[in-house]
């Protein structure tokens, strides 16, 4: 008995040969925040470093006036005329001095809660500033080779993205910032600011709106840290990913993944502190208030930074180093860390 062959049609030897339409392909996975995921992410590692580091940052902003470097001046004896600056050996045993000594008395003076001044505008300003800071750098690293036409993970658009999140984040939190400085500086017992509002509202009653971006300039000169510090992160963070196979291609701890991500933020942060500190103290002195009769001493960049090399010395522009790069350091690393480890977890959900 002979079996009869069933052919296919010609419609059906077309379906079976040609490709599936567009619509039915699998659709990879995305996170349903998106590009929001950021934002997220450097609020949570922003909001997690700020309360860890605190006291560090009061010491560090006190340290960079000249508010509080004064009062341990006037128990030193007073130069003579043949040594009126002091060498840069005695100038930086008197910075590890003035350091620990302001440490030690803003507990003994003002108690514990001397060591949180100013957190209040300090998460308000460390949360957002991280936030609008990591969500302008992850979208730019995404929407920057497609413009410019580059590779994905080249030091061109790592550099970029890092400058336009230095430019954006400084525009946006500039006045959350100068009231922090401000209430941070606020010598114990003077009371010129009783909280943060009576703050801002000094601040537009004697200086109008301007007064909240007082150092904004000096912040967008501090955008060149922020892209020394994520291009060097990123860098460094490729050459241990080589070593710790952060890639996926082999088998890696979750807490070796941590430390490699950690280590290369505080590497890079160390390296770009010391190459463009000045500009923090340069900074924080143009967001001091106005001297008593109203005018502030600071007015810009420039002028402020010849003023100090005529007052005080080629130190005075290093004041607070230590102290600042005993948080910055790890800032960096808890911030990054934390940001890379929300950002994973939000991606896999």
């Amino acid at each position: 008995m002979q079996s009869i062959a069933h052919k296919p049609s010609d419609s059906m030897r077309d379906s079976l040969v040609s490709p599936l339409p567009t619509d039915a392909w699998p659709k990879p996975q995305v996170s349903s925040l998106g590009s929001w995921s950021h934002l997220i992410a450097g609020a949570s590692g922003g909001m997690v470093t700020a309360i860890l580091t605190s006291p560090l940052d009061v010491l560090r902003t006190r340290l960079q006036t000249d508010y509080y470097r004064t009062q341990g001046a006037q128990t030193r004896p007073v130069p003579t005329q043949s040594h009126l600056r002091p060498s840069l050996y005695r100038s930086s045993l008197l910075h590890f001095r003035d350091t620990f000594e302001i440490l030690f008395s803003i507990h003994r003076v003002e108690g514990w809660r001397g060591m949180f001044k100013g957190l209040g505008p300090c998460l308000t300003g460390v949360v957002p500033a991280s936030a609008v800071k990591f969500y302008t750098y992850g979208n730019c690293k995404r929407l920057l080779p497609e413009i410019i036409g580059c590779e994905k993970d080249s030091s061109l658009v790592h550099a970029l993205s890092a400058a336009c999140a230095g430019i954006a984040t400084g525009s946006a939190t500039n006045p959350i910032w100068v009231v922090k400085t401000r209430v941070q500086l606020d010598r114990a017992g003077a009371g010129r600011y009783k909280n943060s509002l009576d703050c801002i509202r000094q601040i537009l009653q004697q200086e109008g709106p301007k007064g909240f971006y007082r150092g904004l300039s000096a912040s967008f000169l501090g955008a060149m840290e922020t892209t020394l510090h994520l291009a060097m992160y990123e860098k460094f963070k490729g050459m241990i990913a080589k070593k710790v196979q952060l890639d996926g291609k082999g088998e890696t701890s979750g807490v070796a993944q941590g430390l490699a991500v950690s280590g290369a933020s505080g590497l890079s942060k160390l390296i770009a502190c010391l190459i463009a500190y000045p500009h923090e103290v340069i900074r924080t002195r143009l967001r001091q208030a106005p001297m008593a009769n109203g005018r502030p001493k600071y007015t810009g960049i420039l002028q402020c930074a010849r003023l100090m090399l005529k007052e005080e010395g080629a130190a005075a522009l290093y004041g607070g180093l230590t102290a600042h790069l005993l948080r910055s350091v790890p800032s960096a690393a808890i911030t990054i860390g934390t940001y890379e480890l929300v950002l994973k977890v939000l991606e896999r959900r």
